[in-house]
């Protein structure tokens, strides 16, 4: 029986401009465009796991303005139970500032907003939720306390934890990490989480070693246009990731993640869904935007 996935994190309106260039310090470049486009790390993955036909629910703040509503309506759209987002009256909507230049590269800047209103609290009072779902995905746009608690009840209940440390904390409390089944961290984050000077081939290997040694089970380590380095103990495996143009990598690794989980909800192995994650993401990048350029489940399978 195909299992339930439960994304707990942030749920953000992208304000997304292109530019040619990224402004250097001081300096004023004209946009070439302006878009509002349904995101956060939280809702991306969950919206990427609704397309690609996995069993979705959410847990997640917005406010009462129309950016939580086209929210909540977006995640809805694409199979998503908004049933447990809380809206909340005393903060507005999440909200990024999304700058994309020629080469698809991007640079962000998030306000919180009503994420911080997704904390421990709000966690405890949907309790019975960590009954009911199989695999249960965290990110690092809500407050830490809240992320570390979902990861320790999910993991009491014997369920299956994924967490991708966006935005990377300087550190994760090694109880904390080995509740981890599966770490999804991308070469800065990995930098930040293993105390890295550069990144390179060997200190990628090195990096993901020091968290298998602090108890994290698997660890995949995506690399853009490189792909994805996983390893697990006594397991190492490079997954090229499929060459195309990329015109905007904002959502890219929240592809990855759903992408990923949805594979592993439907029971493939770890190296299948890998594969199917690298496909998904491959495409995500040849779109603007975030939740607007997920893929369909029928746009990964003709890759197949």
């Amino acid at each position: 029986m195909e299992k339930k996935v439960l994304v707990i994190g942030s749920l953000n309106m992208d304000l997304v401009i292109h530019m040619d260039k990224m402004p250097e310090k001081g300096e004023t470049v004209l946009g070439k465009s302006l878009a509002y486009v349904p995101g956060g790390k939280g809702a991306n993955q969950a919206c990427a796991l609704g397309k690609l036909g996995a069993k979705t629910a959410m847990l997640g703040c917005v406010g009462q303005d129309v950016f939580g509503k086209t929210q909540l309506e977006n995640l809805k759209k694409n199979q998503v139970d908004i049933s447990g987002i809380k809206q909340t009256e005393e903060l507005p909507t999440g909200t990024a500032v999304i700058s994309v230049d020629s080469t698809g590269d991007n640079n962000i800047i998030v306000v919180a907003g009503a994420n911080q209103a997704c904390d421990e609290a709000y966690l405890k009072s949907m309790e019975q939720m960590f009954e009911e779902f199989d695999y249960f995905v965290f990110q690092m746009e809500i407050p830490c306390e809240a992320v570390y608690y979902g990861i320790r009840k999910a993991k009491e209940k014997g369920k299956t934890v994924i967490l991708n440390p966006a935005p990377a904390p300087r550190e994760i409390p090694e109880e904390i990490l080995r509740c981890i089944d599966y770490l999804t961290p991308n070469e800065t984050e990995l930098a930040s989480l293993a105390g890295l000077s550069c990144i390179n081939e060997e200190t990628v290997r090195e990096g993901a070693a020091c968290l298998l040694k602090k108890g994290v089970k698997n660890v995949l380590v995506t690399l853009g246009e490189k792909g994805v380095y996983f390893a697990a103990e006594g397991e190492e495996k490079s997954y090229p990731a499929r060459k195309v143009k990329a015109v905007d990598t904002t959502a890219a690794g929240d592809c990855f993640n759903g992408a990923f989980v949805t594979a592993l909800a439907e029971g493939k192995t770890v190296s299948n869904a890998i594969a199917f994650a690298n496909l998904a993401s491959s495409i995500a990048v040849t779109r603007n935007g975030a939740q607007s350029s997920l893929p369909q489940r029928e746009e990964v399978d003709a890759l197949l």
